[in-house]
Formats: C-alpha cells, structure tokens, sequence
C-alpha cells in the first residue's frame, strides 16, 4: 500500500499562505468526506496547526492520489495550483513515515521540541476515527508517530525547558518592553495558547492582565487556574476598549477572519503606542493595522529570531531523538511490509484447518458413538496444537523477513508447495501496487 504525505509548514510558507490552507476541527468531517471519494485514496487524515497543514493518506495509485489532494487544496484554498506548488511538500513512503514521527516528537516544529504538537497528532488521529477517515494503516501509523513524540520526551532531554509558540510570543514582547511589571497586558482568546501564554507572562512577573474570550466563563475558568493573580476577564464585546487600554496586546483565537484591522482600531485609537503579537493562524489581526502610526504588528513568522536563540543548545539533544524515530520508522516498515504476506499465510492456515477437520471427522467416524465428547475435545485440542506449532516458524519467518526479494521468493514457493489459492498471489500482488 501507498503512504504519502502531501502539505506545507513554517519552512515552505508564509503565514499568508498558510492561513489559507487552515481546516478548522469543524470543517475536517467535510474534508475528509471530500478526499474519501477519490476512487484511489483509501485512508486519509488532516493534521492542521498554526504550523503546518499537513493532509496523510493512503493509496492504491499514488501518483493520482497526490493530485487528488493537491486539487482538493486548491479548491479549499483558492489559489491556483501553479501558485501553490512550490509551497508544498510531498513525502512518500518511509519518508512519509519518518516525516510523521519528527512531527509528533517536535523535531519539525518551530520551536524544537514543544509539546503541544503532540497533543495536536493526537487530536488529527481522533478526528480521523470519528470521522472514519482511516483504517489499519493509517490508523496504525498515528498511532505509532504518538508513541515515537512520548518516547522521546522521556528518554531524551529534548522536551526539558522547550519553549512553545506562546512563549517565544512573550520573549519578543519581553524584547520591545523590557519589562512587564505595570505593563498593561490584553489577551484575546482562553485556549490552550493563552493558558500557556498566561502562564509565561506571570512567571516574568506580568501583574496587570486582561483575559478576554467570546464566552466569558472559558475566560473565567482560565483566569481561576492562576488564583494568585488578578486576572480580569470579559467577552470580545469589549475587545476595542480593552485593546486601546493595553499597552501589550496577543491574540490568540480561533477565528478563521481577522477580529482586528485598521477598519475597527484606527477609530478608537487614542495616540497610545500598542504593541501586536498575533499567534493565530488563520491571522487574528489583518495587515493593513500596520497602517495605524501607534500600532506595532507582529505574528508567528516573526518570533524566528527568538526560537533561533534557543534552537542551537538543543541540536545535540535531536540527534538523540532522531536515534530513536529510526528504530520507531524500522518498526512500522516492518509491520507494514509484513501486511503483503497476509493473503498467503491466511490461505495456508485455511488449507491445513481444512485438512485437519477433513481428517478428524475421518478419524471419529472410525471411533464411533462410544467416544465421547470429553475425548473429541481432547483430540480436537491436540490437532489444533500441532498445526498451530507446524505453522509458527515458517509464519513468524515470513512476516519478519526484510529482504523483500527473498519474502517474495518464500510466499511463491509455499504457493507452489502447497498449491494455495489463485486468491493468495492475487492479494498479494494488489498489497504491492
């Protein structure tokens, strides 16, 4: 079977691109539905962060697969392909693989090592099964990538101390104000972003913050992990009042249009210098808020320069990690590969289950009624026994074979040997292609 992964980061795309690539959780359904009717993709799951926006799938014809997604890109996205093309990636096979586990162990994100992406390949994977979007592979391969990001948190130093997008937010804030102590601090969201960012402003001794959301008691519940501070809070209704009050302002929603433009701003502006930093993607703050003389803008692509300072101390500790992700890739290539063995190993057990009920029914009829049916299990036991023990090395060698040529020469001759079903060498030339 064909595994490829078609998408974009924060390598290959500004967030003007990237914000028009965003799925939403509430339009994945949907994008999944669309993709699962391509006569050639079988199996098909979305990972969509501020990052990255990444579409997995399996294939039975990979080359028309991938031009399925990219077409489906387009659409969703309105730009043409031509214009799309050179922002995107297309990995395929063991390079889909590996490309997958870096993600979930955060080697291929921004910030290196930050954590909340594993919580993101989690999310994409139970979107996916609510959605059956997947199935044995896929549904594998996530499940595996989840496995390779918690193994190296915990058996690498690499997630110690790693800083995440909202912190990288407040260090450049940090950068522009030099201290925030009396700083007027909005935020505009009550996710996980902004728990994170709250988090980080208060343990660099922020002391004046105002949580606003669309719904004031996720605001509230927010506001009550950090009882030690007084946090006020209250919905967007407020957003421009508290925006002109702040002298620091993030923004951290999940609105898929800008809450915050020139259009909205400039009328309430009083002359006050504010300082912008939109972590969102799709963007929070429209570009033309550049145009107001006071207001300072800055978003995700912006915060390079602060990750770059922290990447440097942490490259040894991802060569670690890489260590380990190829021992989890060998794993699932493994597992993969061994699924092109299935319909021979299945019709060789189903021949020698047949033989053998063939000849114990032989052999009870010799016996006659005055066996009784203790004895019959007894017996029944005992054959299965055998065949089971005859049948296990020949299967375990077979499946755990690496060199696909001597696999391939090995499923022919039990074929041939044991005159398997055509069905047999038919599945496993369709696993192949």
């Amino acid at each position: 079977m064909n595994i490829a992964v078609v998408g974009l980061s924060h390598q290959t795309a500004p967030v003007e691109i990237r914000e028009k690539l965003s799925i939403p959780s509430a339009q994945v359904a949907d994008a999944i539905a669309h993709l699962g009717n391509s006569p050639t993709i079988e199996e098909v799951s979305i990972l969509s962060t501020c990052n990255r926006l990444e579409i997995h799938i399996v294939a039975n014809e990979i080359e028309t697969g991938v031009r399925d997604v990219m077409r489906f890109l387009c659409e969703h996205s309105g730009i043409e392909l031509e214009d799309l093309r050179p922002h995107l990636f297309v990995l395929l096979q063991q390079d889909a693989v590996m490309h997958l586990m870096r993600v979930a162990a955060g080697l291929d994100s921004l910030v290196l090592g930050e954590g909340q992406i594993l919580s993101q390949v989690k999310h994409a994977l139970s979107l996916a099964q609510q959605h059956k979007g997947i199935g044995r592979i896929l549904g594998r391969l996530l499940k595996d990538s989840i496995k390779a990001g918690k193994r190296v948190r915990t058996e690498t130093n690499l997630g110690t101390g790693a800083v995440s997008i909202s912190s990288a937010a407040a260090e450049l804030a940090l950068m522009k104000v030099e201290s925030f102590e009396n700083c007027h601090i909005a935020i505009l969201g009550a996710g996980k972003m902004a728990r994170l960012l709250v988090q980080h402003l208060i343990s660099k001794r922020a002391n004046k913050i105002t949580l606003l959301n669309r719904t004031v008691k996720r605001a509230n519940d927010l506001a009550a992990q950090f009882g030690d501070v007084d946090i006020q809070t209250g919905t967007l209704d407020s957003m421009l009042e508290a925006v002109v009050a702040a002298d620091v302002v993030f923004t951290c929603t999940s609105s898929v249009e800008p809450i915050l433009h020139r259009e909205n701003l400039e009328p309430a502006c009083d002359g006050s210098q504010i300082l912008v930093f939109d972590i969102a993607v799709p963007r929070n703050v429209h570009s033309n808020i550049a145009e107001i003389d006071t207001v300072f803008a800055f978003n995700v692509d912006d915060l390079k320069a602060v990750v770059a300072q922290n990447q440097e101390s942490r490259r040894q500790m991802a060569l670690e990690a890489e260590a380990l992700l190829d021992e989890e890739v060998d794993g699932f290539m493994d597992w993969l590969r061994s699924l092109d063995t299935v319909p021979t190993i299945s019709s060789l057990r189903s021949k020698v289950e047949t033989i053998r009920e063939q000849e114990l029914e032989k052999a009870m009829s010799r016996l006659g009624s005055e066996f009784s049916e203790k004895h019959r299990g007894v017996v029944e036991a005992l054959t299965r026994g055998i065949v089971n023990k005859i049948l296990h090395d020949p299967m375990t060698q077979l499946r755990s074979q690496r060199d696909m040529e001597a696999r391939d020469r090995a499923m022919e001759t039990l074929q041939i040997l044991f005159n398997l079903e055509t069905a047999a060498r038919n599945g496993v030339a369709s696993t192949r292609r």
